[in-house]
């Protein structure tokens, strides 16, 4: 018998679950693109996405995902030849290293693997080797959703500050921003990038790129980057046009803005600290789980290292596939797939799962995921210890 029918909740790390008010804000039709509206609304979203990322420099926008503000990004800042150092604590910074490398920099990556932070202590032994300041930026994932680590940027910082290193820091924040404590500037952060899917409840589609005058300075010297991803006329457009470089994503900037005036709302404290609250309801549950001879595993062991916007986790019985089916088909939750952790024709990837948690969510979306997934390990006969609701409900009810 199933149980799914009523409203799906689609749990992954991304693109989250998009709010009514943000829906209803593209359920228009479209606007005439060279009127003086569309474009006073756009210019209206730079000082809100500043404010949210916590920076007082320019934002350029892109009709992109995350794989074009990498490239938009590095292309800005590097030519070829030139070296980056990329700090690995999951998969993505090696999609971001692949786009440095394809583009021509020689890329060295320190991996951290896939369930440690970086550590700061390396960074600073590898640029203090660096005696000739060859590395021209260093990149790093705030949160890399494949892992569901949160790597601490201010150590980051610390590390390349005692380094004496000019390198730039650029730092992904496609899972974190909306979702994390994260001030750019106050971080010492040169680039960064993010997209509209996750934090920013908006649908995929939008790239962000961030960047102070230091990051300014060193386009000047990049000799490589093509007209589209020039952030210069896009971060300062004397016509609309030039925001997007040709027709503008209309409804993409009707739900952002949108999207923007609820966080703004629900104040950004308040945003970080619901993000906080739920990870740990869910952490809570999930180290119940796993108590005694469970067979459930936090990926990330230190919770300080954890995520706020997504949790991934394991069975050591291989029924993370089966547990993620048993959801979607009989409860009307999907899960996560395990992203990175071993290969996919590797029979080890069935153990993996993800919760994500960012966004839109509150604490009864939480609490029925939660009561669902404690329901599939019951009914596929998982090992598990028992009380993990309960848990989860007293570190919800905390005042």
């Amino acid at each position: 018998m199933s149980l799914a029918s009523g409203r799906h909740y689609v749990a992954i790390p991304g693109p989250s679950v998009m709010p009514d008010r943000v829906l209803q804000a593209m359920h228009r039709a479209a606007p005439n693109i060279y009127g003086a509206d569309i474009a006073e609304m756009t210019r209206g979203l730079m000082p809100d996405l500043k404010k949210i990322a916590g920076t007082a420099h320019r934002v350029a926008v892109y009709i992109a995902n995350g794989h074009g503000v990498w490239e938009a990004s590095t292309s800005n800042t590097l030519s070829p030849g030139e070296r980056v150092l990329v700090l690995n604590s999951g998969s993505f910074a090696e999609g971001w290293a692949e786009v440095a490398r394809r583009l021509g920099a020689e890329v060295e990556i320190i991996d951290f693997g896939m369930r440690a932070p970086v550590d700061a202590a390396r960074v600073a032994e590898a640029l203090r080797a660096d005696l000739g300041h060859e590395i021209r930026a260093v990149l790093a994932v705030h949160v890399d959703t494949a892992s569901s680590v949160r790597n601490d940027l201010a150590a980051i910082r610390v590390a390349m500050d005692a380094a004496e290193h000019p390198a730039l820091f650029m730092a992904d924040c496609m899972a974190s921003l909306g979702c994390e404590r994260f001030e750019m500037d106050a971080l010492g952060i040169d680039v960064m990038t993010a997209g509209s899917q996750k934090g920013l409840m908006t649908p995929p589609g939008l790239g962000f790129v961030f960047f102070n005058q230091r990051a300014a300075e060193a386009r000047g010297r990049a000799s490589a980057v093509s007209p589209y991803w020039d952030w210069r006329p896009r971060a300062d457009p004397q016509e609309y046009y030039q925001t997007f470089y040709g027709t503008a994503p209309t409804h993409h900037v009707y739900a952002l803005r949108e999207a923007l005036d609820m966080i703004l709302e629900e104040g950004l404290e308040a945003v970080w600290d619901r993000h906080a609250r739920l990870a740990r309801a869910i952490w809570a549950a999930a180290e119940v789980w796993g108590s005694g001879d469970g067979a459930l595993r936090v990926n990330i062991e230190d919770r300080a290292h954890r995520s706020h916007a997504v949790t991934a986790l394991s069975l050591d019985d291989g029924k993370g596939t089966e547990l993620r089916d048993w959801l979607t088909e009989r409860a009307g939750v999907t899960l996560g797939v395990g992203l990175g952790m071993v290969p996919d024709d590797d029979p080890h990837w069935h153990r993996f799962f993800r919760i994500g948690h960012m966004g839109h969510v509150n604490a009864h979306m939480v609490m029925g995921v939660l009561g669902a997934v404690d329901a599939g390990l019951k009914a596929l006969g998982v090992r598990h210890g028992t009380g993990a609701v309960e848990a989860a409900a007293t570190e919800i009810a905390r005042v």
